[in-house]
């Protein structure tokens, strides 16, 4: 077992484990601790605990010290100029001609390093771009493409729920969301109703797949020939979460339904259905859907501000 702090950089964003060494470390305060990209302010979120050897990825950074009144204002004096920071950049952007939207600046805590964050359709050449920032403002300078779910995180909005985004309330990691999670649920697969604010399907999906799957296991499909205490009929439609199958009957030429709850029905036949069938889905909703799962990919595949 080892002895762990967590600490958050932003917030929303990833819990990361860091040794608190002897250190009297409390939620909620602030620390210097090491990392990949040199020293970093963040925040207690959680104090000490123990976790298993394998949870942890070697070696395990340390906790430099509980930041000091210094640190607290100079990453406040840093923070006033981001303002300002962004501005300049967005002038530069313009002068130089390059296709990029500029989303967020951020200082590092003590002004060693100002990281530009900027969504673009395509890989940009910016050398030129950064030679030009650094003689302005004489420090390090990073320029970070993001995904667009990362746009939203920084911009911030409400869902078609009416609550704020999860990414920007409490969402810290962005996971692979697919059509194939939306068609288990029995979500209409019309694009407009599962994409979110981003414009790519909605991390919502993906919440309560894990419960689809493992009942769908176990669950007859639809169309399974199956056996009920009413007769022998066809599966029509499944409540996945309620376990309730709704089952066609035939009555010389009359059909009838009723629904039964799935540990009532013995299945006599099951049906094959292919996961990825959306054949109910017309064309045009279905190249949407396919261009939204392959824009995800694709994101994942800029660099996240989340890379600690």
């Amino acid at each position: 077992m080892k002895v762990v702090t967590g600490v958050r950089f932003k917030r929303p964003g990833k819990i990361y484990y860091f040794d608190p060494d002897n250190l009297q470390i409390e939620k909620g305060m602030n620390i210097i601790v090491d990392t990949a990209m040199g020293e970093e302010f963040g925040e207690v979120v959680i104090a000490r605990k123990e976790i298993e050897d394998n949870e942890v990825t070697e070696p395990l950074k340390k906790v430099i010290r509980i930041a000091t009144e210094k640190d607290e204002k100079m990453r406040a004096q840093y923070k006033a100029k981001e303002k300002d920071a962004f501005n300049i950049c967005l002038e530069k952007i313009k002068n130089h001609g390059l296709p990029m939207k500029l989303i967020d600046v951020e200082y590092k805590y003590d002004g060693t390093k100002v990281i530009f964050y900027f969504t673009a359709d395509k890989r940009i050449d910016f050398r030129e771009l950064v030679k030009d920032l650094a003689s302005v403002f004489r420090t390090r300078i990073e320029l970070r493409q993001i995904g667009v779910r990362d746009e939203i995180k920084k911009c911030g909005g409400n869902g078609i729920c009416g609550r704020q985004l999860c990414c920007c309330s409490f969402l810290g990691n962005f996971e692979t969301v697919s059509i194939k999670m939306a068609k288990e649920q029995n979500i209409s697969l019309n694009p407009s109703k599962i994409s979110g604010n981003c414009g790519r399907l909605m991390c919502c999906l993906k919440y309560e797949q894990n419960v689809y799957e493992e009942k769908l296991k176990r669950l007859p499909k639809v169309g399974a020939i199956v056996k009920t205490e009413e007769g022998t009929g066809e599966v029509a439609s499944v409540e996945t979460l309620k376990e309730v199958i709704r089952v066609k009957y035939q009555d010389g030429e009359e059909f009838y339904f009723k629904k039964h709850n799935a540990k009532d029905v013995v299945v006599i036949k099951d049906a094959v259905v292919e996961d990825d069938n959306l054949d109910s889905v017309n064309d045009e909703d279905l190249k949407e859907l396919e261009k939204l799962e392959k824009l995800d990919i694709d994101d994942k595949k800029n660099i996240s501000q989340e890379d600690i």
